[in-house]
């Protein structure tokens, strides 16, 4: 096949990243924003050895998977890519995309559960972070990125959040312009805002904003001023500054600017403090499902439980019940600074938190001579780094229950563990991402 041409093609499963695959004189094919069951005209746009790239251009005949999109930027800009069928052909697509990874990249069968729904598929989201650019008109503009780049899609109002995330993104904007503060150029490194953080938590309903600059301007305290004043459940604006060129939103220098960078929220009856660059799930409900389940696996009453990669602790604190003890470990020190409140906060006297990578705390730990009952680990979409493996092992647990946003990285992880002694048992999808290719899931080894 040539680049530009036109081919009749049969959609037969999806990637993990939500992209339609079929095949055409022995190539594989891959096309966004299609649904399996989908027959469609494909125009080629890239062309590789063993595979091609397409774009549809019409659709003969469409899949029975297929409902009207809801979003004015769907297909536009990165975030959602299953607006266009069912959510219960999303949750197939995503159990699929998990047994998969099991099989394929670990190379093992445990027992694949049923999925974990979402209850509201829309205005989940706790946290939001935008990208901030002028328009083709030269006004200030936020939404976010597009696919695999860095333009900007404005959007006015994400499905996906609470209202007031729009409302409080378009008045910053508003009084940007006011306060001639300008929006970061990433190709001159040059103008001053790069992003917009909003975070409110799910019961409490406290906001915190994070002003993202390439450097501190006066404004910004006027700015977070009429803020508060403007919404009363904003408990606190703070700037944080990040000079340099890279892809990472914060930097290392932080002001509060005025109230408390700080808020608090409830997740399974437990009270939570948490700060701006601190991880907490951003499905506040499905993440309680989540760690209902991470609980009933761990069976921690009466055992020593280790909380790898525990960030403000709500994993931990939320599941260890009865421990006898419990050891977190985390690398953001406000994070673990906010996870030894929590544990005051909750009434455990038998926590304790280290501040480091997860591997060399882990090294120390063992050095002491620690052993661990259980051992919980929640890593971010890169999965646990090989010393961290051979630690967790080396503490001889019963069980290792492992909560993973990345199911590509949890089975390679898993089959690492089964070579050194972990079957891996059970492997249960939730679905705190709706109608996003992401997809949680939750993890249980034992001990051969």
């Amino acid at each position: 096949m040539n680049k530009n041409d036109v081919i009749r093609l049969t959609i037969e499963s999806l990637t993990d990243e939500g992209a339609g695959v079929g095949r055409y004189d022995g190539m594989v094919v891959f096309v966004p924003f299609t649904a399996v069951g989908d027959v469609l005209d494909v125009r080629i746009v890239k062309v590789g050895k063993n595979y091609c790239y397409g774009i549809s251009e019409n659709i003969t005949t469409p899949s029975s998977d297929r409902i009207s999109p809801d979003c004015d930027v769907f297909g536009k800009c990165g975030g959602c890519v299953f607006r266009h069928i069912s959510y219960e052909a999303e949750l197939r697509a995503k159990e699929e995309m998990i047994r998969s990874a099991f099989t394929r990249i670990g190379k093992i069968e445990p027992e694949f559960l049923p999925i974990i729904p979402n209850d509201r598929t829309s205005g989940y989201r706790n946290k939001a972070q935008y990208p901030v650019a002028r328009d083709k008109n030269g006004a200030l503009t936020s939404g976010f990125f597009a696919v695999r780049s860095h333009r900007v899609i404005p959007c006015e109002n994400c499905r996906l959040e609470s209202g007031i995330f729009g409302e409080i993104r378009s008045f910053v904007l508003e009084e940007c312009t006011k306060l001639g503060i300008s929006p970061y150029n990433e190709e001159l490194h040059n103008g001053v805002l790069r992003h917009i953080c909003i975070r409110r938590g799910h019961y409490s309903g406290e906001i915190n904003v994070v002003l993202v600059a390439r450097r501190n301007v006066p404004e910004f305290r006027k700015l977070g001023t009429i803020l508060m004043k403007r919404f009363p459940a904003i408990r606190g604006v703070a700037a944080n500054i990040n000079r340099d060129r890279t892809n990472v939103i914060y930097g290392d220098e932080e002001h509060t600017l005025c109230g408390s960078p700080e808020i608090t929220d409830t997740m399974l009856g437990k009270q939570f403090v948490i700060s701006p660059r601190s991880f907490y799930q951003v499905n506040t409900p499905m993440a309680e499902k989540l760690y209902d389940e991470a609980g009933r696996l761990a069976q921690a009453d009466g055992k020593t439980l280790i909380d790898l990669y525990c960030g403000i602790g709500t994993v931990g604190l939320s599941i260890a019940g009865n421990a006898t003890g419990l050891i977190g470990v985390e690398i953001v020190p406000s994070a673990v600074e906010n996870a030894r409140k929590n544990a005051e906060l909750n009434g455990f006297t038998n926590a304790q938190f280290h501040c480091g990578d997860a591997g060399q705390v882990t090294s120390l730990l063992r050095e002491k001579g620690l052993r661990a009952d259980v051992v919980t680990v929640d890593p971010a979409r890169k999965g646990c780094s090989t010393e961290t493996l051979d630690n967790i092992t080396a503490f001889s647990p019963e069980r290792i229950v492992m909560i993973s946003c990345n199911p590509a990285t949890a089975a390679r992880d898993c089959g690492y563990l089964a070579e050194r002694g972990y079957r891996t048992v059970s492997v249960r999808g939730a679905d705190l991402f709706s109608r996003t290719a992401h997809v949680e899931c939750v993890i249980l080894l034992v001990r051969e």
